[in-house]
């Protein structure tokens, strides 16, 4: 299993018609962001005092992220995307 650095998060991309709380996304909005499952996460980034900052999202988190952020990657025959913690717009709660 992939351990990303920092603040980066790695994905699993859901393929599938995409719905925030219910409501079923425009095609156009679809072009623009997709719906993730949290697979792993960094330990977070520090501050200029030194200080760790935690990631806003856990394993197992569903989050909606910008189409076309991060770098997709291969580990055995599962694909996922790994992005920075600021590719992230919302967290998706049911």
């Amino acid at each position: 299993m992939l351990k990303p650095l920092g603040d980066r998060v790695v994905l699993k991309i859901e393929e599938k018609e995409q719905t925030v709380g219910g409501f079923v996304l425009a095609g156009s909005a679809q072009e623009k962001t997709k719906t993730a499952k949290v697979v792993a996460i960094g330990q977070g980034v520090r501050t200029l005092s030194g200080e760790l900052v935690a990631p806003s999202v856990k394993v197992g988190d569903q989050v909606l992220v910008e189409a076309h952020a991060g770098i997709e990657v291969e580990d055995g025959d599962e694909k996922y995307v790994i992005v920075g913690e600021a590719n992230i717009l919302a967290i998706v709660e049911e």
